[in-house]
């Protein structure tokens, strides 16, 4: 069934539909030992295999299937012939420059979540429903378990997201990354029908903005967090009275996953058609992803004073001697999602994502009348979107 298994770039851990990860390049030989001197142990992989495989079962249904040693993972798509007119949404990413913390202190069980966090919830933004997903993992030194626990995490997300997990490879790179030194991606994919894509087509004026609340800096203004960190000589491994806990195992708090909960409430019919767009805040901070899921001629302002930004992002904006409102743009300062929906079912559908487990609160809501435009941010990322700004202060 599963991902490519190659030799040629380092060792390839191949998932089994039922029920493992496989692996063609566990043979104890010549040639392996030749290949280990170059810095490469092949045996390696067949011991992260048999740790990791229970996990990666658990998010497996009838829908995959396959055998031992495939180069592709299979996945049943004849539910979708229950579609009018399925669309296939697809994501891609990685965690970025969090991954520093986790070897920093040498914990690995968290990171997963985030890779599959940062990928699937941006899946559920258009509305689609996450189906399988794939991992890659490239590091220095092939260590069993730490691969192993990285593999864990990104299955057990996949389990609370409802997204199979068809496939991985991990790839040993010596002399390019060093030996405690990894990185992971991930791609997942998803349907939505035709005529359920959430989008700024479905904006209306009045609208309102419901912000979803993080459940820290999720996987994002990692390099900016380093630069404060080091500039105070602070050593992951140092403990932070204000934090609780040392400072990498606060950093590590994982990403948050919306998917299961957004998915059942734009699925509840009672509030059908509720939901008009959301906006996942990851990479560019605030205002500009939020201003990509507006329609052009739109704005809103984004009333600081309804949340009161994480302790976490307050210490390391004091640490940095910045003000919180310079680093909105790095940083979700404590806000993961939003949804934009219909003014008078806005109530309704923020009980139900309280009652999902979702902390909301509304931040704002949708004008299209004409005003100056001064300090709003307009579009990002290609988009010609409509305009955000934040105004007021945060909450103490």
């Amino acid at each position: 069934m599963l991902s490519g298994c190659s030799l040629e770039d380092g060792v390839a851990l191949d998932q089994e539909a039922t029920p493992v990860y496989p692996c063609r390049v566990g043979r104890v030989s010549e040639n392996a030992s030749i290949y280990a001197q170059a810095g490469v142990d092949t045996e390696a992989g067949d011991v992260a295999v048999e740790l990791m495989k229970s996990a990666v079962a658990r998010t497996q249904g009838s829908e995959v299937l396959g055998g031992v040693g495939g180069f592709a993972g299979l996945f049943d798509a004849s539910a979708l012939l229950g579609y009018r007119r399925p669309l296939l949404a697809s994501s891609t990413d990685g965690v970025g420059t969090k991954v520093a913390i986790a070897q920093a202190i040498d914990k690995h069980d968290t990171v997963g979540q985030d890779l599959v966090a940062m990928v699937v919830d941006d899946i559920v933004v258009v509305g689609a429903k996450p189906l399988f997903m794939t991992d890659y993992i490239a590091c220095g030194r092939l260590v069993p378990e730490r691969i192993a626990d990285i593999v864990r995490g990104i299955a057990a997300a996949c389990e609370a997201t409802g997204t199979a997990l068809v496939g991985g490879e991990t790839a040993e790179h010596p002399g390019l990354l060093g030996v405690d030194e990894y990185d992971v991606a991930g791609a997942a994919t998803g349907v939505v029908e035709a005529d359920r894509v959430l989008g700024p087509d479905r904006v209306q004026n009045g609208d309102v903005v419901l912000a979803m609340a993080a459940s820290g800096l999720h996987s994002n203004g990692f390099s900016l967090v380093r630069h404060i960190l080091a500039g105070r000589d602070v050593l992951m491994t140092d403990r932070s009275d204000e934090l609780g806990a040392t400072y990498g195992e606060a950093l590590l708090e994982p990403t948050a996953l919306y998917t299961a909960p957004l998915l059942r409430v734009i699925e509840d019919p009672e509030l059908d058609g509720a939901i008009h767009s959301l906006s996942h805040v990851t990479g560019g901070g605030i205002a500009a992803n939020l201003a990509r899921v507006l329609p052009n001629g739109v704005w809103t302002e984004v009333d600081r004073s309804t949340w009161s930004p994480l302790p976490v992002f307050r210490h390391l904006a004091a640490l940095g001697g910045h003000e919180l409102t310079s680093l909105e743009s790095a940083w979700n300062l404590g806000v993961g999602m939003f949804a934009v929906v219909d003014a008078a079912r806005a109530e309704q559908v923020a009980a139900k994502l309280e009652a999902e487990g979702l902390r909301t609160w509304q931040v704002g809501t949708i004008s299209g009348a004409q005003r100056d435009l001064e300090g709003f941010e307009q579009g990002a990322k290609g988009v010609d979107g409509g305009a955000v700004k934040l105004v007021g202060s945060y909450a103490d």
